[in-house]
C-alpha cells in the first residue's frame, strides 16, 4: 500500500530521510501545550535557580533516554512496538501496544479538550460549543496522520518555526516584566513539590513520545541523524516548552499558560499558537496510536486503525480527560521508562546492537525474561522515592540482564512472525 509508512516491517533504505526533514517532525511532536501545563506546575514551586536546575537535569535524562532509542531505531529500521516482539515475545508484545496506545490516546483526548476549552474562551463563544468543537478537532487533527510522514512533515515545516517564534517572543516579555534576573531571583514560591516529583513530571511530560520517538527515527538515513535530531527535539524543544510554562507561573503565578499569554496582551498569537501547536503534536500522537494498533491488530490498515483512535481520544475528550493531566504525567512517569529499559537491554545483551530480518525472525509467543523484567521495573519505579523514571530503566534493565544470563524459563509456543 503507497505511503503506508511499513507499520509492519522495517523502513527500506529508499525511505529514509535526511536531518532537517527528522528534526522537524521531532520539533512538531515535542513542541505540545501540556508541557507549559507541566511547566507552569513547578513554576509556583521552585525558586529560579532550583527551577532551572529541576529544567535542566530532567531534560537531560529525556533526551538520553530519548535518544537511545532513536538509535536503535535507527539501526533496525524498527519502531518500538516491534521491537517489542523480540524482548516481549509474539503475544507478549501485546502489552507494550496496549501501554503505548493507551498513553498516546491520552495525550489525544487532552489536547482535544484542550483547543476547545481555550478557543471558547478566548474568542467568547457559548460554552455549550465545546462539546462540538471537541468533536470536531478530534476528527480534524487525525488528517495529515492518516497521510503518514509525508503529512507530518509538511505541518511541521509550517507550525515549528512559527511555534518557536512565539516561545521566544513569550519568554522576553515574561524576563522584561519579571525584571530581568533580579527579578527572577527575587520570586517566592507559593506552592511545594519535591525535588524528585518535579523532575517526574519533567521527564513524564514527553516519556511516553520518548519511547515512540523510533516511529520516526526509523526514518533516519543514519544513526548520527537519528541521535543529533532527537537530542535537539528532546533536550531543547521539550525544555523550552517546560521553561515558557515555568517562567509564565513564576512571574504571573498563573499555571495556564494561555492565561500568561492573556495576561500578556497576546489574544491573536495566543490562539494561532494553540491551534498549530496542538495541531503538531495531535497528529504524531494519534500516528503513534496507529502504529501500536497495527501492531496490536496485526493489520496493515494503518489509515483505519488512525482513524479508530481519534474517534477513542474524542470520547475521552468529551468525558473530562483535560481534569487529568498532572496524575497522568506521573503515570506515564512511572509505567513508561521500563519498556524502554527491557528493549534496550534486549538490544544490546541479547542481541549485540543487531536485530535478526524480522521476517524471519524465530519468535516465542511470551519472551519471560522481557515481560518479568517490564514489571520488576514498574514496582520499582511506583516504589521509588526518587526519580522513578530513572529508577525504572535501570531496574528493568538490570532485571533482563539477570533473567536472561540466568538461564532462561522455557518459552510457550516458538513460530515465525504471521
Amino acid at each position: 500500500m503507497p505511503h503506508n509508512d511499513h507499520p509492519l516491517s522495517e523502513v527500506p533504505a529508499q525511505a529514509r530521510k535526511g536531518f532537517w526533514s527528522l528534526t522537524v517532525v521531532l520539533f512538531g511532536f515535542t513542541f505540545f501545550t501540556s508541557t507549559l501545563w507541566a511547566g507552569g506546575s513547578l513554576g509556583t514551586a521552585f525558586s529560579f535557580g532550583e527551577l532551572m536546575l529541576v529544567i535542566a537535569l530532567g531534560n537531560l535524562l529525556l533526551g538520553a533516554y530519548a535518544a537511545t532509542l532513536a538509535y536503535i531505531g535507527c539501526k533496525s529500521g524498527l519502531h518500538t512496538v516491534l521491537m517489542g516482539r523480540f524482548c516481549f515475545g509474539e503475544w507478549g508484545s501485546k502489552l507494550s501496544d496496549v501501554i503505548l496506545a493507551f498513553t498516546q490516546i491520552g495525550w489525544y483526548a487532552w489536547g482535544t479538550a484542550t483547543v476547545a476549552m481555550i478557543l471558547v474562551e478566548t474568542t467568547a463563544l457559548p460554552e455549550p460549543m465545546e462539546t462540538g468543537l471537541m468533536v470536531v478537532f478530534g476528527l480534524a487533527f487525525c488528517i495529515t496522520a492518516m497521510i503518514g510522514y509525508r503529512g507530518l512533515d509538511w505541518l511541521s515545516r509550517v507550525a515549528v518555526p512559527v511555534m518557536l517564534m512565539f516561545i521566544l517572543f513569550t519568554l522576553y516579555t515574561g524576563f522584561g516584566q519579571a525584571g530581568g534576573v533580579g527579578g527572577l531571583l527575587d520570586q517566592e514560591p507559593t506552592t511545594e513539590m519535591g525535588f524528585g516529583a518535579a523532575l517526574t513530571i519533567v521527564i513524564g511530560t514527553f516519556v511516553g513520545g520518548a519511547t515512540l520517538a523510533t516511529n520516526w527515527t526509523r526514518f533516519a538515513r543514519t544513526p548520527r541523524i537519528a541521535v543529533i535530531a532527537t537530542l535537539a527535539a528532546f533536550v531543547l524543544g521539550n525544555g523550552l516548552m517546560v521553561l515558557t510554562g515555568a517562567l509564565g507561573a513564576l512571574v504571573y503565578h498563573e499555571v495556564d499558560i494561555v492565561h500568561v499569554m492573556l495576561a500578556q496582551g497576546f489574544v491573536a498569537m495566543t490562539v494561532t499558537m494553540l491551534l498549530l501547536n496542538i495541531w503538531s503534536t495531535q497528529d504524531n500522537t494519534i500516528y503513534n496510536f496507529g502504529v501500536a494498533g497495527c501492531n496490536l491488530l496485526r493489520t496493515q490498515r494503518r489509515r483505519l486503525v488512525t482513524v479508530l483512535g481519534a474517534v477513542i481520544g474524542t470520547g475521552l475528550a468529551v468525558l473530562g480527560m483535560y481534569d487529568y493531566l498532572v496524575p497522568f504525567l506521573i503515570l506515564l512517569g512511572t509505567f513508561i521508562p521500563p519498556l524502554g529499559g527491557v528493549i534496550m537491554a534486549d538490544f544490546w545483551l541479547r542481541h549485540r546492537g543487531r536485530y535478526p530480518a524480522l521476517e524471519h525472525a524465530q519468535l516465542a509467543s511470551f519472551h519471560w525474561p522481557g515481560l518479568l523484567a517490564y514489571g520488576a521495573g514498574s514496582v520499582a519505579a511506583f516504589y521509588s522515592p526518587v526519580v522513578p523514571p530513572v529508577i525504572g530503566v535501570l531496574a528493568a534493565a538490570l532485571a533482563y540482564m539477570v533473567l536472561t544470563h540466568s538461564g532462561r524459563p522455557r518459552p510457550i509456543g516458538t513460530r515465525n512472525r504471521p
